[in-house]
């Protein structure tokens, strides 16, 4: 059957959509795309097109988000958005990193819905699900057709990214900044190396993408460094946390936020499996600390509270207990 499928398709190009690309995953496996390119990076791009450009999002600090590709190259053990691979008919590890969907008509449709009368100007959130400049964007320059767009219209926009290909479109933000307004948000959740090429495997390393953040940062764009999200047990010790917050005031950065990762139901199996894989003495605190989606609240306090001492307040007081509790996430010494 799957082969018939196949031999269906025409070698011209064809325009899909994400409902049409699960239809065909479904029947033929990833194989059963249409002009899927393996490129140098081995993952997989296919050409998709959508009708809508913005989601309304819900539960969340902005109203609107802006995605420009389905998937991420930069692999991130953690990322939320693995779970939404699920409604493609794609699992939750290597096709969420493997298989990346282009939505080459983002930029037109985004157009039409922000020239609407009705447009009330909100903010956009780009880049909420998958990195906005992974690497692809390179290529398709789709997230910067978009901020044309909204540019021009006159719609705010905040950016969340680990791509330093942003300073590509420095001349888009400074326009932005003197119109609507915009912000940049760049993740470094630690700077230790080593943890990084393990947890965001793909993206770039974190004291490249602080420079890049200097560079919006001088060329009078709103920036900040998120250090979120932070991973319990790897990337939470007193030195770890020290370390990440130095480099940032060294930089010269705000300081956005601090979040500890979240494990919705799809990214919590793929996530343990990683720990068991790679930490394994991290696995029994794991299954403890994250009886749900999201770790304690305790913990998420005594997380923003060390750092908030290491950014200057009791800054030499004793590690204690609690920066103890921090470092394992079984609570252990």
């Amino acid at each position: 059957m799957a082969s018939r499928q196949i031999s269906l398709f025409p070698e011209a190009k064809l325009d899909i959509g994400l409902r049409d690309a699960a239809d065909l995953i479904r029947l033929a496996g990833i194989e059963g795309l249409p002009n899927a390119i393996t490129r140098a990076d081995e993952a997989r791009y296919q050409e998709v097109v959508v009708k809508s450009a913005l989601t309304e999002a819900r539960g969340m600090p902005f109203r609107w988000a802006l995605n420009s590709y389905r998937g991420c190259t930069h692999a991130c053990q953690y990322c939320y958005a693995r779970k939404y691979q699920r409604h493609l008919e794609l699992n939750a590890g290597d096709d969420f990193s493997g298989v990346i969907f282009a939505k080459t008509n983002l930029p037109d449709v985004l157009r039409r819905e922000v020239s609407r009368r009705t447009w009330a100007h909100e903010t956009v959130a780009v880049g909420t699900a998958t990195d906005p400049y992974q690497p692809i964007e390179g290529h398709y320059q789709i997230t910067r057709r978009c901020l044309e767009v909204l540019t021009l219209h006159e719609t705010p926009f905040s950016i969340v990214t680990k791509g330093p290909m942003v300073v590509r479109d420095i001349d888009i933000l400074t326009r932005a900044t003197g119109a609507a307004g915009c912000q940049v948000f760049f993740s470094v959740p630690s700077v230790d190396d080593a943890a990084c090429e393990q947890l965001e495997p793909g993206a770039a390393p974190p004291r490249q993408r602080l420079r890049a953040a200097q560079r919006l940062r001088d060329a009078g764009v709103s920036v900040a460094v998120l250090m979120m999200p932070l991973v319990p047990g790897i990337t939470t010790s007193r030195a770890a946390l020290e370390r990440t917050v130095t480099a940032i005031r060294e930089a010269g950065l705000k300081l956005g936020g601090v979040a500890v990762a979240r494990l919705d139901p799809g990214v919590r199996e793929f996530f343990f499996e990683f720990i068991a894989r790679e930490y394994p003495e991290l696995i029994d605190g794991y299954r403890r600390l994250y009886s749900g989606t999201r770790a304690s609240a305790s913990y998420l306090a005594a997380v923003r509270a060390l750092v908030d001492r290491i950014r200057g307040r009791s800054i030499d007081s004793p590690p204690g207990a609690e920066a103890r509790s921090i470092a394992n996430p079984d609570g252990s010494s």
